[in-house]
């Protein structure tokens, strides 16, 4: 498995299915058993079917103009990327900016990954 390259699948199937809201191409990056945390605090998702009830409720009252990932850092069997969504929540424009850092199998398959991410009201510019 090429690390680079299972990093650039995940952040563009991920920009793809944020942005049609499909859960079903989103959980085919990850295994069977895989792990996933959004925000440090919060319970972990444990297995495709868990992460998917997550993406799905996490989708339920937004609506998508934009989704757009950086360029993933890759060290060994890691990666890191940063996204950002223009959005909008209950009739309300926001900002979705973060970062997941992601753990791939030899398969080149999502088995541990975590989002850390803050939300602002508005579409924020983001610069550098």
């Amino acid at each position: 498995m090429d690390t680079r390259e299972a990093a650039g699948r995940f952040a563009r199937t991920w920009e793809r299915g944020w942005a049609a809201h499909d859960v079903e191409l989103i959980v085919s990056l990850y295994a069977e058993g895989c792990e996933h945390r959004s925000m440090p605090f919060r319970p972990v998702h444990r297995g495709r079917a868990k992460l998917a009830d997550y993406v799905r409720w996490s989708f339920e009252n937004e609506r998508v103009e934009s989704v757009r990932f950086g360029e993933p850092l890759v060290d060994g069997d890691t990666a890191v990327a940063e996204f950002v969504v223009l959005s909008s929540e209950d009739g309300r424009p926001v900002t979705l900016a973060g970062c997941v850092i992601v753990r791939f199998d030899a398969a080149g398959l999502a088995v541990e990954s975590r989002d850390y991410w803050h939300v602002a009201e508005g579409h924020v510019t983001l610069g550098r």
